[in-house]
């Protein structure tokens, strides 16, 4: 029933009109701009909590005439669902990791690049400045606009329910979930491991039926989304820093009026600067209370790592698929990474 729900839901709005929501009204809202926002994130996750305040700022502000709805936790389809959608404008507003959307828009992932990021400080002034800047010009090229501000996902680390990761030799031969993305793949295929390219809303039931092993992702998708409870080991690789990038359709976006733009990004970047500091406030936590929940954390020589991923020519090969221009940058918040 499920299936066939979530079936039904994707066909409904692929087969909606795809003229710009903007021109459409709707009774029950009583909105003169009836537009849709949706996320992969659990509702008890910040980046649902926080998109939903900043929503509900919009419409304040605005008297009631911007009305967005909020979609959580992959009510609307898949992530590639998703942005299929909001490319054919049934979808006005999405959510999205910059690895996922890399599959549109290849140099959007050059944040993912594994084990560039020695911590938040070189982070943030990197997707808030240049870097930042170089990969929103690239995604408009996609038509699609994204906002000024990403909110946080955060480092990701690797879990297991067969054993501890220790090492790099540890993850040969390794069956772990990836999101659909081809810098994710070429990863831990360096690694040796077999990496399974499973969309998040699947995850669960994959890590549980054992189809995989393990995944990874940031403390706070590992307890919101409960993956606690289908694996027993967690390594701190802190391996990639991930975000979501705030993306609306172009063409809906263009035909608002400007006083309506400036609205919506005032209140979606200022609610992703609260986000962000949601998810260092959780992240300072979350250690003590998924370790009462069952999950057992090892630290690991992130050196070995990286050393592990040069030798296998990881970083020569994804240096050249970016190019020089996009790697200065990364290079010039990041360090040198190599």
């Amino acid at each position: 029933m499920a299936v066939d729900r979530r079936t039904l839901l994707t066909t409904t709005l692929a087969g909606a009109v795809f003229a710009p929501a903007i021109l459409r009204t709707t009774k029950v809202y009583g909105a003169e701009f009836a537009l849709k926002y949706a996320n992969n994130s659990p509702v008890t996750h910040p980046l649902t909590i926080r998109t939903k305040e900043a929503l509900e700022a919009i419409t304040k502000e605005t008297g009631g005439k911007v009305d967005i709805q909020i979609f959580p936790n992959n009510q609307l389809g898949s992530d590639t669902d998703m942005l299929s959608q909001l490319r054919s404008g049934a979808l006005e507003f999405f959510t999205l990791s910059p690895l996922i959307l890399s599959t549109l828009v290849p140099k959007a992932s050059i944040n993912g690049v594994g084990f560039a990021w020695p911590g938040y400080d070189k982070v943030w002034p990197a997707m808030d400045g240049e870097l930042g800047a170089y990969v929103r010009a690239e995604i408009a090229k996609s038509g699609l606009v994204a906002f000024e501000k990403m909110y946080d996902n955060g480092f990701r680390q690797i879990t297991s329910s067969t054993k501890p990761i220790l090492a790099p030799a540890d993850l040969d031969g390794f069956k772990i979930r990836v999101p659909p993305s081809p810098l994710w793949t070429s990863m831990f295929k360096a690694f040796g491991a077999a990496p399974l390219s499973i969309n998040f809303s699947e995850t669960y039931s994959a890590l549980q039926t054992k189809v995989a092993e393990g995944q990874e992702n940031p403390l706070a998708i590992i307890n919101a989304a409960k993956l606690y409870e289908v694996q027993k080991y967690l390594a701190k690789t802190n391996h990639m820093w991930d975000g979501f990038w705030f993306l609306a359709n172009g063409k809906m976006w263009a035909g608002l009026p400007k006083e309506i733009q400036t609205v919506i990004a005032k209140h979606v970047d200022a609610f992703a600067i609260k986000q962000r500091e949601d998810i260092a406030a959780l992240n300072a936590t979350l250690e003590k209370e998924l370790s009462e929940k069952g999950l057992a954390f090892n630290a690991v020589d992130n050196a070995k790592f990286r050393e592990k991923l040069a030798s296998a020519g990881f970083y020569k090969e994804w240096q050249e698929k970016f190019g020089p221009d996009a790697w200065a940058l990364l290079e010039k918040y990041a360090g040198k990474v190599s």
